[in-house]
């Protein structure tokens, strides 16, 4: 069952230019959103926080603000939000039960932002309990499925906000991503992501309930949407500082490393041939590409040092035990001393090309399965029974490092949507988006 409806909608752009036109009024695009959802959403469960009375009041003050002549760049525009973005009056619980009544009592810095560029934030969307998986599912909202098939995982722990997406429901949310949150439910759904230049956008506001505190380590918040100039907005909307404009116009003479293996993580079929095609499609357009550098760092060596931080970054909060020891402040500083010496070579690298082609997950969308255990969890690729966990291996080298990576639909498998991975240097997010755009224009 396929109920997804990536091309029958406009993008947040089209639609901020309709209401600017007068074509359509803020009110009835935002009534129209609601009416999707309450259509659509039944099957798939992906935008299970719901605020519509006050995004009606909004929508009627956006109106107004277009009468004025003082409306901003995304002025009417309905869109939504990760669940676990604070939002002045609605519940955030990351699915735990334990928060299953916590209401915030303001807006993180994305959600004001978005407001302040005149978005109508009138729903969040679903996630795994505590953002730890790659499918979304917790005790207080139950599972999410993807549009394309029900029967699969949307991804997590962003997979509410790529499914609602995908399902033409929305033209624009907000994730979060630190072991592939943002990125592999797009390549689940087949919308488009950005995990941006670690510390480009703020997280205030992005806390488990009830808490605050310093910005998490690897963590990042991004946009998706279904183009990349809708990606490229939000980015510039919800940025600390501007940032770079890309360095890219075509792909002509654009040097890209083309990372198709990697020592941990098989890659199934038609993602391969996905990948394939993307590099063959710019390579066309005039890039040269590379399969191998003797600049690239030992990934087997890495991904553990990943895995180990990400680890302790997420159990910060949790008392310590048998699974998160407390490794004292030595051996969190250590950890850190072990990030910056990978980061230096991922950047020398980036002296030798402006961008990486690398798979996603070595997967597209897996059937939803009840193991919460990953080290329990298997896939099927390539005919064989593999291991699930070494798979967060391809996106732990844009996150380990902080650099930007967009999540870019570029194939099939069968029915399923194939994405990859644009990753570029650091703060030249705008340059992976718009290479992302290059590839989606050709082959999306």
């Amino acid at each position: 069952m396929s109920i997804a409806r990536l091309h029958s909608e406009p993008s947040a752009i089209e639609l901020a230019r309709q209401i600017a036109a007068g074509t359509i009024s803020a009110t009835e695009a935002v009534d129209a959103a609601i009416g999707r959802i309450e259509k659509l959403d039944g099957p798939i469960n992906a935008v299970v926080v719901r605020d519509f009375e006050r995004a009606r009041e909004a929508a009627k003050a956006a109106d107004a603000r277009r009468a004025e002549g003082v409306a901003g760049p995304l002025n009417g525009v309905p869109m939504t939000v990760k669940e676990s973005f604070n939002i002045a009056g609605l519940k955030t619980t990351w699915g735990f039960e334990h928060a299953r009544d916590f209401v915030a009592s303001e807006d993180s810095y994305v959600a004001r932002k978005l407001k302040e560029a005149g978005a109508i934030i009138f729903g969040k969307t679903n996630v795994p309990v505590a953002l730890a998986d790659l499918q979304s599912v917790n005790p207080i909202y139950g599972r999410t499925n993807n549009p394309h098939d029900v029967t699969r995982v949307p991804g997590g722990s962003s997979g509410g906000g790529a499914a609602a997406l995908a399902a033409g429901m929305v033209p624009l949310e907000f994730g979060s991503d630190i072991g592939g949150s943002i990125r592999t439910p797009c390549h689940f759904c087949g919308v488009i992501g950005l995990k941006p230049t670690y510390g480009a956008i703020p997280s205030d506001g992005h806390f488990a309930p009830g808490t605050s505190g310093a910005a998490p380590v690897l963590s990042m918040t991004g946009p998706m949407a279904r183009t990349t100039q809708d990606l490229a907005l939000a980015l510039d909307l919800t940025a600390a500082m501007p940032l770079p404009r890309s360095r890219h116009a075509d792909f002509n003479g654009m040097r890209i490393l083309l990372l198709d293996n990697h020592p941990l993580a098989e890659v199934d079929a038609p993602v391969a041939a996905a990948l394939r095609a993307a590099a063959d499609a710019a390579a066309n357009a005039g890039a040269i590409i590379s399969s191998d550098s003797a600049l690239l760092p030992d990934r087997a060596a890495m991904h553990p040092a990943y895995v180990k931080l990400m680890s302790n970054a997420m159990a910060v909060r949790m008392p310590p035990s048998e699974q998160y020891p407390d490794i004292g402040m030595r051996g969190w500083l250590g950890l850190l001393d072990q990030q910056a010496d990978f980061t230096r070579q991922w950047q020398r690298l980036f002296s030798e090309f402006d961008a990486i082609f690398t798979p996603v997950f070595g997967t597209s969308a897996f059937k939803h399965t009840d193991e919460p255990d990953w080290q329990k969890r298997s896939l099927t690729i390539n005919g064989r029974q593999t291991s699930f966990v070494p798979q967060i291996a391809w996106i732990g080298q844009a996150t380990y490092t902080g650099l930007p990576a967009v999540s870019v639909p570029v194939g099939r498998d069968g029915n399923l949507p194939v994405g990859i991975q644009v990753i570029t240097p650091h703060w030249q997010d705008h340059s992976a988006i718009a290479i992302a755009g290059m590839l989606h224009a050709m082959l999306g």
